[in-house]
C-alpha cells in the first residue's frame, strides 16, 4: 500500500510540473496566456492531492497533517481560480490580466513549495 501511496504522490508532483512548466513557457517565451495544458495540470494535481488526503494505507499510529492539507487545498482552489477567470477573460478580450497569470505560477511555486518543504 505504500509504495500505491508513493505513485500517487509522484503524480500529484507530476501535475505541478505540467502546470508550472506549461506556466513558464507562457510567462518567458510566449504570448503570456492561460493553456489548456495548465487545465490539466492542475486537474491531475488536484484529483491526486485529494487522494493523497485520504487516509488509505498509513499506519494507525501517524497523524495526517490536516493544517497542511487545508492550506494546500485553499491554494490549489485559488490557483484553479485564477486559470478559469483568466481563461474567460482571454475569450472575451484576448489578453489575460497579468495580476491572474503571475499568481498563477507564484502560488503554484507556493504549493510546491509546502508539498516538499512542510
Amino acid at each position: 500500500m505504500e509504495t500505491l501511496r508513493h505513485i500517487v504522490l509522484f503524480i500529484h508532483l507530476i501535475g505541478f510540473a505540467v502546470l508550472f512548466g506549461a506556466w513558464a513557457v507562457q510567462a518567458f517565451g510566449g504570448k503570456r496566456e492561460i493553456t489548456r495544458l495548465m487545465q490539466i495540470g492542475v486537474t491531475i494535481a488536484a484529483v491526486a492531492g485529494l487522494a493523497l488526503a485520504a487516509p488509505w494505507g498509513l499506519p494507525e499510529d501517524v497523524k495526517m497533517n490536516m493544517m497542511k492539507i487545508g492550506t494546500k487545498l485553499v491554494i490549489l482552489l485559488i490557483v484553479a481560480a485564477f486559470l478559469g477567470i483568466g481563461q474567460a477573460r482571454q475569450r472575451k478580450s484576448g489578453a489575460v490580466p497579468p495580476v491572474l497569470f503571475w499568481g498563477v505560477g507564484i502560488l503554484t511555486l507556493v504549493n510546491a513549495g509546502i508539498a516538499v518543504l512542510w
